[in-house]
């Protein structure tokens, strides 16, 4: 009976994920300056800025977002910064950006994330 119940348990948590995935776009940045949240820059190299859209009042700062790209893979990014009037919902990494889609396709991709 508990080896039943395990299984269950993951596909729910897999169904609750999906269902609560937020479709919007990334963008990619280079630079590494200061940050809006408090110079906390140096977080390494899986991290974005988030676009007014969830900044809310740096309310973001430090909260972590799962970010898959609607045709590929997906990243896990920490929030370091404010993207204020980005045209983008997320601006990731350079790095972040290039574990879910070819920098060399261009800097905007369609996305689906979570908290």
């Amino acid at each position: 009976m508990k080896i039943r119940v395990f299984p269950m348990v993951g596909i729910i948590a897999i169904l609750i994920s999906t269902a609560t995935a937020i479709p919007g776009i990334a963008t990619f940045y280079t630079q590494y300056v200061p940050s809006a949240c408090y110079g906390n820059q140096s977080q390494g190299v899986m991290v974005a800025a988030a676009s007014d859209t969830f900044w809310n009042g740096g309310a973001a700062c430090g909260k972590y977002y799962s970010v898959r790209c609607t045709r590929e893979h997906n990243v896990t990014v920490k929030i370091v910064d404010h993207c204020p009037d980005c045209s983008s919902t997320i601006d990731l990494s350079r790095e972040a950006f290039a574990k879910i889609a070819k920098p060399m396709a261009g800097i905007v991709i369609d996305i689906d994330y979570h908290q």
